[in-house]
């Protein structure tokens, strides 16, 4: 017959055994510690906008190719200087470009869509990170092409049948890269690559948004195909909204 003490010193150590399992568990197999609570990045949100006179965009003629214009019923409008109302402006790049040295961000596995539609690109500026699959989609009864012209990357220059789709990737940073069309002159866009995710690029209301971003001191740039650059310098704490607005000057 088991005597109390010895009894006590059994339950005693299952009680130990259990516990350290709960705590085993909930802390997960690896042994990893938990992850950051939530609230910890900060976020810079803001608008881009433009004093002055807004140029007026160029009436782009599809006549060399049939195809592409009869898709257009009305004209056909460029797209280098896009504006909403009260002067914001659209297709501006932001994005962090000094503070993040020594970080290193892992390479989201879906591609960013990439779309020739109605012998447009669509969208005019497209931003993806570095090494990230760019999906290039050729919606048209017609053929295009796709020619990149970087400074810090590879050229290439590929012909995509109607209705086809393939992939390409940019391995380095670069802000931004002309794009064109061969078969269509008219066809213009940029691509810009990153080798972070603390970037946005805005719509015809001009609204931006930087995420998560981790608390520190921080070089903001504002990038347009026709307006050149600006740059603002902040200081973000942990779970903080920072507002940040830029003011291009139209020519």
């Amino acid at each position: 017959m088991m005597t109390q003490p010895k009894f006590k010193m059994i339950l005693n150590l299952a009680i130990l055994v259990a516990c350290s399992t709960s705590v085993f568990a909930a802390n997960g197999a690896s042994g990893a510690a938990n992850p950051a609570p939530s609230g910890s990045g900060a976020s810079v949100v803001g608008k881009v906008k433009f004093t002055g006179q807004a140029p007026q965009p160029a009436k782009l003629s599809m006549n060399a190719d049939p195809s592409c214009a009869k898709l257009h019923p009305g004209p056909v409008m460029s797209q280098d200087f896009v504006s909403g109302s009260d002067n914001t402006l659209g297709n501006v790049i932001v994005f962090i470009s000094d503070g993040l040295a020594g970080r290193t961000f892992d390479v989201p596995a879906e591609a960013v869509t990439f779309e020739q539609k109605g012998c447009e690109y669509a969208p005019h500026v497209v931003a993806l990170r570095a090494n990230q699959k760019l999906k290039m989609v050729n919606s048209d009864n017609t053929t295009h092409n796709i020619h990149p012209l970087p400074a810090n990357n590879r050229e290439w220059n590929k012909a995509e049948p109607a209705g086809t789709t393939m992939e390409e990737s940019f391995p380095r940073e670069e802000i931004a890269i002309p794009v064109k069309c061969n078969v269509h002159p008219w066809m213009k866009s940029y691509v810009a690559v990153f080798k972070h995710p603390y970037f946005a690029v805005t719509g015809k209301d001009g609204s931006f948004q930087l995420p998560n971003l981790p608390p520190g001191e921080y070089t903001v740039e504002a990038w347009h195909e026709k307006l050149g650059t600006m740059t603002q310098k902040i200081t973000v704490a942990a779970g903080e909204t920072k507002a940040l607005d830029f003011t291009f000057k139209a020519h």
